[in-house]
Formats: structure tokens, C-alpha cells, sequence
């Protein structure tokens, strides 16, 4: 009887123990703070931390503090950091194949890549954690235009720029190639003071309307194209040596909460792109380039040549680029009202 007592008193200790214990998140991302993006992402530090009482406590690194997305990850890598929100840059560099979604010129709205997104998602989430990371949310960047202090009406107009490539990208790299481009490889946290100087090596870089005007870029522009490159990837990831040290309660608090937070930065990305396109008119950027103006047959050759450096590579494996040109083409037969080129010829 008193042995029965002890085991019951050890075990009711234990418990405590362990539902007392904290878990410290250290959590890095390029985001500046002061946006809509990093609002959403505040209040769902506010949420986990709430919700877990106390058990999960957040330590933030917000605008690059912690260095460019491979700094980041090789942190984690190290114990440094657990948990980090990523572009599809650093997506690339924890499982390549999901950057399938980043492929140029492949989508032509928000809806087809939506599409293929869920239906890819669950062999995702599975690469991620073969890879040593927990997916738990899914932002988005979006349309990425190209920003220069030239006007381009072509892609031919883009081989006379000094265009910026974000150092290291394996995608960027296959899609310049591709293009016959010589990008100027550099770390984004260079960017802005390569536009500023005097003699810079850049005067073209590429990325959303909205993170044209969050990096500040966009101030050291004239011109932005009405074509967009891709629609970009984003990822929220933590450890997996941090998440399997977790109670499963905690565990499910992180991937629910999560899957919202991403998901509702995804929306409210593309609210403030359309809005931040406005924005950037008014403060003198020209909009040029549009689809009247494209060579299709011209720059889907452009894509398909740099898919095919991607698979060579096995960066993107051919099985993954199929499968998602098929999901493409089974949503696009149900839905061919929602295409947005119905009067050009030849789209693939």
C-alpha cells in the first residue's frame, strides 16, 4: 500500500514536472517588423505562447538580424536557432523539389498554384521531415515582377541590365541560363547598398511589389514589369530535434496554429501586393511589360529549358515537374474560363 502511495505521489511530480517545462523557440526571418506580414506573425507568437501557457516561449529575430536564409538554417543546423520563416530560397536548400511550385512562367494565377499546392502538400510535408524539418506553415510571397532604373519590353532588354541573383539560388541560376542572362550574384543583404551606390554593380533586382517597398528597394527604381517571373514560395519550419522533444499537445498546438498563420499571411501577401503596386505608382514607378507585349513562345521555351536544368540536376526531379504538369493541366481543362491568355496561341 505505501509502494502504491510513492508511485502515485512520483508519477503526479512527473506530471507536473513535465507540464511545467518550458521549450524556448528561437525564431529568425528576413521580415522587417512594422508590416501587415509580421503583425500576423506576432500574434501567433502571442497565440502559441498563450495557448501552451507559458510551456513554448518565443525569442524573435525579425530583419535579417540573424544574416541571409543559409546563415539561418546553418544555425539551426547547430542548435543556434530552432524554427525560422523562409522564401522559397532557403525552401530550396531544405527540400529542393518543393521549389517545383517556383518554377517561371508556369502558373498563370493564384488559383492553378493553389491547386497544385494542396495536392502536393502531403508528399511535402514528408520531404521536409526526411530532411530534418517540421513544415508548419505555408505563406507566400507572391508575384515577383522585375524592378530596374530601365525600361524592359523583352527579355532581350534584360541581357543589357546588371541584374541582380540572389547568390547561391540554384532556380536562379537555371532560369538565367536558360535566358542567355549574366546575372550579378549577391547576397541579399546586399542589395540595397549596391542600388545606393554610386557605382553599384546592380541597377535590376527582382521580387514582390511589397518587398519592393518593405527592403526599401524600390526607392533606387524607375521601372517594374506588368509579367510576373513566378509566384513565390514561402515556409514556416522548426527543427525537428526541436519539435520531437515536444509533448504531443504541444506538438498539435504548433502545427494548427501554424497552418493558420501561414495561410492567412498568404492572403494578406497578395492584398498588400495589389495594394503596394498602387503605392509604388505613386511614388513614380512605371509599370511596363505587359502580356500584349510578350513573346509566349519565347519564354515557355525559356521555362521548359531551365525545368530541364532543375531535373539534370535533380534539384526538381522530372517525377515531381510531371506530376505537377499534369495537376496544371487537369485543373486548367476544368477550368478554362479562368485563363487569363485565352487570346494567345500556343500556351502550354
Amino acid at each position: 500500500m505505501v509502494l502504491r502511495v510513492f508511485s502515485l505521489l512520483l508519477l503526479l511530480v512527473l506530471t507536473q514536472n513535465s507540464l511545467a517545462k518550458t521549450y524556448t523557440l528561437k525564431f529568425a526571418t528576413l521580415m522587417p517588423t512594422g508590416t501587415a506580414w509580421s503583425k500576423i506573425l506576432d500574434d501567433w507568437v502571442k497565440e502559441v505562447e498563450q495557448k501552451s501557457q507559458g510551456r513554448i516561449q518565443f525569442k524573435m529575430y525579425s530583419g535579417g538580424v540573424m544574416g541571409d536564409e543559409p546563415d539561418v538554417l546553418r544555425k539551426i543546423r547547430f542548435g543556434q536557432l530552432q524554427g525560422g520563416m523562409f522564401t522559397g530560397y532557403g525552401i530550396g536548400r531544405i527540400y529542393s523539389p518543393a521549389r517545383v511550385l517556383e518554377v517561371p512562367f508556369l502558373f498563370r494565377n493564384v488559383a492553378e498554384s493553389d491547386y497544385v499546392r494542396e495536392h502536393i502538400m502531403p508528399d511535402l510535408k514528408i520531404g521536409f521531415r526526411k530532411h530534418g524539418f517540421t513544415l508548419l506553415g505555408w505563406p507566400e510571397v507572391g508575384f515577383i515582377h522585375f524592378f530596374s532604373t530601365r525600361e524592359i519590353h523583352s527579355i532581350d532588354d534584360i541581357k543589357k541590365l546588371h541584374i541582380w541573383l540572389w547568390q547561391g539560388d540554384p532556380l536562379g541560376e537555371a532560369f538565367f541560363k536558360a535566358a542567355k542572362i549574366n546575372p550579378i550574384p549577391l547576397s541579399i543583404m546586399d542589395v540595397y547598398t549596391q542600388l545606393s551606390a554610386k557605382h553599384g554593380s546592380i541597377d535590376t533586382v527582382y521580387t514582390s511589389s511589397f518587398g519592393a517597398i518593405a527592403l526599401q528597394w524600390y526607392s533606387k527604381l524607375k521601372f517594374a514589369t506588368k509579367i510576373p517571373l513566378t509566384n513565390a514560395i514561402g515556409g514556416v519550419v522548426v527543427s525537428n530535434r526541436f519539435f520531437n522533444k515536444l509533448p504531443t499537445d504541444l506538438q498539435q498546438l504548433l502545427k494548427t496554429t501554424g497552418k493558420k498563420m501561414g495561410d492567412d499571411i498568404r492572403l494578406q501577401a497578395r492584398q498588400e501586393n495589389k495594394k503596394s503596386i498602387a503605392i509604388l505608382k505613386k511614388n513614380g514607378i512605371k509599370f511596363v511589360f505587359g502580356w500584349d507585349e510578350v513573346n509566349l513562345k519565347k519564354i515557355l521555351k525559356i521555362r521548359d529549358k531551365a525545368a530541364a536544368y532543375l531535373q539534370q540536376t535533380h534539384y526538381i526531379p522530372a517525377s515531381m515537374f510531371n506530376r505537377t504538369k499534369q495537376l496544371l493541366a487537369d485543373y486548367r481543362k476544368q477550368h478554362p474560363q479562368k485563363n487569363p491568355l485565352v487570346n494567345k496561341k500556343a500556351v502550354n
